[in-house]
Formats: structure tokens, sequence, C-alpha cells
């Protein structure tokens, strides 16, 4: 017999191969269709710790908050006035829309990123010689490399006096507001279309994403709701791909998410990578060792923005996260990285106890492991119980309560999740459907 384990986090990780090969659940395109949802408790996520989450977000001053499991929402929480609908901004998060963008316009020959910024932006945008200003490409914009000071004193300045040589583009990486600010201009003059057009056209029609550029100070700021925040997330997750159709070609979407330069290995397309052996941050050259959210799976790619603005996706778990709100308490940063490994360590702790209360663990069995037609579950304690059986994307595909043998005859062959509820206590374990 197969001991009985709870169904931590890591479990997740362990099933992430056939969790991947499933489809994705993508939500309707009008933002007010329901969009679906599972029960926290078919993950093995006790409550009492999903509390303690939601105390953590709001006592680090979030507005709104959400987890999606394989695209359904597992976890919504808004707090004080700030609901479903209200919309906020996405700050230095929403670097990571601009990057799609420029990647889709390069898709649609538009521009290609290996060009000098000079043919979009015209000569004479830097106060660069000619030569050096003509060194610079989008993909250094792109990379945070283009070697324009970062140390002046406005570096969201995007005018000429204030884009100054420093070092040849690729040979130097620094987080630099103006340079990324200018790929707004990109866009816009090489597609003939505003920011909000191409954002409207090729992103929020085909994904029911709502939101758009503001101008704040110097800064294109995009602002939305946390819902339109989890389906560009969700977008990311699956490759580029939004329910069957390719909206990105993978060849820039993987450029996109891997390390862009040998710099910072944490770095992508305007995306931070976590997993690598360093990280670098803004306003400083030093190179930091390790992963920058080290309580987040490796694979974990998020964009990062003032005041905690987070995107953060898994796609070996099959999670994305949403944290909108006010600056946390824990850092004061351009970017939250601190935050982001935060919640993902409260996320790994949200797996139930094998027991509650300091109460000795009732003795269940169930078998046979792999199972055919029918499953026994054996229980020690005379006390109702409930059993439920999940498949690995989370859906509830059988529930009996009081029964000590149940058919699975109807069920199809494959891997499953047994849970048993019984008191206050409940048990998961896999299992294999013959």
């Amino acid at each position: 017999m197969k001991k009985i384990i709870h169904f931590p986090l890591i479990i997740l990780c362990l099933f992430s191969t056939i969790s991947n090969s499933q489809t994705l659940y993508y939500p309707p395109i009008s933002p007010s269709a329901t969009w679906e949802t599972i029960d926290p408790s078919s993950l093995g996520w006790c409550q009492t710790r999903i509390d303690d989450l939601y105390s953590f977000l709001e006592q680090e001053n979030s507005k709104g908050f959400i987890v999606l499991k394989d695209g359904k929402i597992v976890l919504e929480r808004y707090f004080g006035t700030f609901t479903s609908q209200s919309s906020w901004y996405w700050a230095s998060a929403g670097k990571t829309i601009t990057a799609f963008l420029i990647g889709k316009a390069e898709e649609e020959n538009f521009l290609s990123i290996n060009e000098t910024t000079s043919t979009y932006l015209g000569q004479g945008w830097t106060s660069c010689t000619i030569e050096q200003e003509n060194d610079i490409t989008i993909r250094n914009q792109l990379t945070m490399t283009t070697g324009l000071d970062d140390g002046v004193t406005n570096s969201g300045c995007t005018l000429s006096s204030c884009l100054q040589y420093l070092a040849t583009p690729g040979t130097r990486w620094a987080y630099h507001n103006a340079p990324y600010t200018l790929l707004e201009d990109v866009i816009q003059n090489s597609t003939g279309q505003t920011m909000n057009m191409y954002t409207q056209s090729k992103l929020k029609n085909p994904t029911g994403m709502t939101g758009s550029w503001v101008t704040v100070d110097l800064n294109n700021v995009f602002f939305s709701n946390v819902r339109s925040m989890a389906r560009f997330g969700l977008l990311i997750q699956g490759n580029g791909a939004w329910n069957g159709t390719q909206l990105l070609n993978n060849t820039y979407f993987n450029a996109m998410v891997n390390t862009s330069q040998n710099l910072n290995n944490s770095y992508g397309y305007l995306w931070w990578l976590n997993g690598k052996q360093n990280y670098m941050l803004p306003t400083t050259q030093f190179i930091f060792q390790g992963s920058y959210a080290p309580n987040a799976p490796d694979d974990m790619i998020a964009g990062l923005g003032r005041d905690g603005q987070i995107v953060s996706i898994s796609q070996s778990t099959g999670l994305v996260f949403i944290r909108m709100g006010e600056a946390p308490n824990s850092e004061s940063s351009q970017i939250a990285t601190v935050l982001c490994d935060q919640i993902w360590q409260k996320i790994n702790e949200l797996d139930c106890p094998l027991a509650t209360n300091d109460q000795e663990l009732h003795k269940i069995a169930i078998g046979p492991n792999p199972a055919t037609n029918t499953i026994y579950i054996s229980t020690s304690s005379s006390e109702n119980f409930t059993v439920e059986l999940f498949d690995l994307i989370g859906k509830s595909v059988l529930k009996s309560s009081n029964q000590n043998t149940i058919d699975i005859s109807s069920v199809l062959p494959g891997n499953y999740i047994v849970k048993v509820h019984q008191g206050n206590q409940s048990q998961t374990q896999k299992l294999i459907i013959d």
C-alpha cells in the first residue's frame, strides 16, 4: 500500500510534463463572461494558509491579487475599495507588453530588432556622435544594453540632451528607462499606428484584455484591471498563443523569455528570468549571485514594476499570479524582486499539513493503486468522510460521501489526485487508473 501523503506544490512540479501537455483553459473574450475557477482544496491548499497569504498581501499594501492554475482562477482577492473592475498602473511590468508588440511588429515586417534605432527615430535622437548613435539597435533597447548613461540627473528624460554616450552598445547592462520609453516611438513610426491602436488590434482584441497606455510624466504607463493582467500572463504561459491561435511567432517568443545578453543572465527582452546563475538590479552595476527569487520555480519569468506591480508565470507548476497595489513595506525599488519572492514563498506554503490542531492523523487507506474499476477506502475514524477525484488540471471528475467502495469504471484511464476529507483533516495522493 502506498503511503498517503498531502499534495504540496512540489507535486505540481513532478507532474509538470503531464500538465503542460494538456490544453490550457482560456476565458471567453468578453471580459463580462464567466471565468472558470478551481477549488483550492483540489490542489491540497489549506484555507487557513490562504488566509495567511491574503493577510500578508493586505499588510503589504496590495489592492488586487489573482492566481491562475492552467488558466482557471484558483485564488482571487481585492482589498479595500478596489474591485475586479478597478484600473491600476502596471509601471515597469508593462515593459513586457512593449516587448510583445515589438516582436509582433517585426513579425509583420514593420521593423527588425537588429536595425539601428535611428532608422525609426531619425538621426540626432541622442547627443552621441552619428557613429556612436548608429551602433544602437532596437535589440539594445529591448535588452537594456544601449550604452547610454543611466546616471544622468533624470534617467527617464527622453530629450537628446539627456541621452549621453557612456559605453559601446552591448558592453554594459543598465536599467535605463528613457531608451525603453522611446520604443513607443519606434512602434508608432514603423507601423503607422499609435501605441494604443497597435495594442488594441494585436493584443486586446484577440485576448479580451482591457486597458490603455497613458503618458505619466515622461513615461508610457499601461493601466488595466487585475484580470486583464492575468489574461496577458496566460498568453505568455501559452507561449504566445491564445486558445489555439499563435499571436507571436515562436522564434521571437523564445528569445524574449530567455537570457538576451551575457551581462545580466536574468534579463530577456524586458522580462525578468528566474533560476539563473546571477542577476543585476536597477541603479547598480553589482552582479548578485543566484536567483533573484529563490523561493520561486527556476522557470519562473516575471514582469516587475515599481510599487510591486507583478505578473509572474511558471509553466512547470501551471501557475500565474498577479499582484497590483501600492508600494510594499518590505522594499522600495524600481522592481519588486523581494515581494515576488515572498509571494512565491507563501504559495509554496499553501499545501495542507498532514494534521491540523496537533490532532493525530486519521489512518486512511486507498487502494488498489493502480486501480481499474473500483477503489476501496478504509479509515480508522467513524466520522463522516468525502472522497473526490481530480484530474491534473484540478477538475473534479467524481465525488462520493461515506462510501467505502467506489466505482471508477466511468473514469478514463490516466493520472489523478484522490482527496479524502474527514473532520477537519484532508489527505491527498496520486492515483493511477489503468
